[in-house]
């Protein structure tokens, strides 16, 4: 094993980063930061999982699909050919090292240096001057046994892992470590938008609708035939062990529909037809209610994703495809649509479990608030706002969304943190957020604002970090 030589400068990651009272110290070390993770929502490979991938290299597990490090090159003038191109893998982590110092009061710059530590034992600063040292050490480890996909799932001490999964996906890597009985728990989550947002695209409809005729095993040539077919796929996910969908929105649909109207523009676009735009909001929000109605039937709990403006920039989105790194916060109006969609749902008591992600933190009041209308005592914390997620799952982001819950909700019953990552070295975010969440508590007992009940407050800790998880999704 390649050992490095120790001369460069230590990271400033003490066992307590972050942690500025005893306090905050206490309720990390002795209750928060042994708990196992459940990772409910993420974008990890259910193959790579399967087949239990071993990587050649640092760049291939963690450059790969990372867009986060991706914009970060790009500001710092690094050319796209490091990035997405075809530069080689070492080439391409050189630029992200020679990048790292430039990325400080940046969330990157933490998280790349938890990930170095808790993975790799590595405790110096990343630079271009320890790039090559770092680079092979890593490298090497990568190869051996231990560092293999599943191994870096349990080095991490997780429990369950819940895919994003389109409902045309066969699932046959699910179906593998279900006959195999792996010891973590893999399970689908069954993700429609394709199935509602390609609508306004007729070319790209017709063939989704082709696709999902031939996994559901018939032929589509009518809604009702549509519906079935994406019925019988929902019914295949939970019988996989599916316990949640998701939708990644600007803003929720909730225009009012009747099933004629839908009926025709299914059909007006299937013969190629471009639908007007109130066409096409109708059939997203007819779509959204009955998804919704089959997640409140199967028991499920349904996840919406808000607020992202994606593909802004046009020339490097058709140059590179979506999810490269050319999406921002956008500034959608929501409460109105929200409050429509979720009290039609709820009048009929077809309200399922539900999570709502913001990503315009101008918008987190709004959102807190809203989930207090509809948690009807049925189950603790029926309606969650969900954690801080791409843009605001940062120190920040993650504090602003646990205040406003705070003030508006009861952060006792939050289901807490995700990954939400393609990687498998993002699990120390879990840990940011434990240690970032027993700070502002431990802060607050240190303020004289809360009492100092240390067997409560860790209580709450554990149950945020997994108890409630655990609990509110039945794994």
């Amino acid at each position: 094993m390649l050992v490095l030589q120790h001369t460069a400068q230590k990271t400033f990651l003490t066992e307590d980063f972050l942690l500025r009272t005893e306090t905050a110290r206490q309720l990390y070390h002795q209750y928060a930061s042994t708990m196992p993770i459940i990772d409910y929502h993420c974008h990890l490979s259910p193959e790579q999982i399967l087949n239990d991938t071993q990587f050649d290299n640092l760049t291939q597990v963690w450059l790969y699909g990372d867009h986060y490090k991706w914009r970060a090159m790009r500001t710092n003038g690094v050319p796209e050919r490091y990035c997405t191109g075809d530069a080689s893998d070492w080439e391409k982590f050189e630029k992200w090292a020679e990048t790292v110092p430039y990325t400080m009061r940046n969330p990157l710059y933490h998280w790349t240096h938890l990930e170095l530590l808790r993975y790799f034992d590595i405790d110096i600063l990343l630079n271009k001057d320890t790039a090559r040292e770092i680079y092979d050490e890593c490298s090497a480890k990568l190869k051996q046994p231990e560092y293999s996909v599943r191994n870096l799932l349990r080095r991490m001490n997780v429990e369950v892992v819940c895919t994003t999964d389109d409902p045309i996906d066969a699932l046959e890597a699910h179906q593998q470590l279900r006959d195999e009985e792996f010891d973590i728990q893999v399970l689908p989550t069954f993700r429609a938008d394709k199935a509602m947002l390609l609508i306004d695209q007729p070319g790209a409809f017709a063939e989704y609708v082709a696709k999902l005729a031939a996994s559901a095993g018939g032929t589509i040539q009518a809604l009702d035939e549509y519906l079935q077919a994406l019925r019988s796929r929902h019914a295949y996910f939970d019988a996989m062990g599916c316990r949640l969908s998701d939708h990644g929105l600007e803003q929720v649909y909730a225009d009012d529909f009747d099933e004629a109207t839908v009926v025709a523009i299914f059909q007006k676009v299937l013969a190629g037809e471009v639908p007007t735009p109130a066409e096409s909001r109708m059939f997203k929000s007819a779509m959204l209610y009955w998804l919704a109605q089959w997640d409140a039937a199967s028991g499920w709990t349904q996840q919406y994703h808000l607020g992202a403006l994606r593909n802004n920039n046009s020339r490097m989105t058709r140059l590179l495809g979506p999810d490269t790194g050319w999406d921002s916060i956008g500034d959608f109006s929501q409460a109105q649509a929200l409050t429509r969609f979720m009290d039609k749902l709820d009048s009929t008591d077809e309200l399922a479990k539900t999570i709502i992600y913001n990503l315009n933190p101008c918008d987190n009041e709004v959102i807190a608030t809203m989930v207090g209308n509809f948690n009807d005592g049925s189950v603790a914390g029926k309606i969650q706002f969900g954690s801080g997620w791409w843009f605001l799952d940062q120190k920040d982001g993650m504090e602003r969304q646990i205040n406003a819950l705070s003030n508006m909700g009861l952060l006792s019953r939050f289901v807490g943190m995700l990954t939400d990552s393609r990687s498998f070295l993002s699990y120390p975010r879990h840990e940011y957020f434990r240690r970032i969440l027993c700070n502002l508590i431990g802060n607050d007992v240190e303020n004289g604002e809360l009492p100092n009940d240390l067997p409560w407050l860790g209580k709450l800790v554990q149950d945020i970090s997994y108890n409630n998880a655990r609990n509110y999704f039945g794994f």
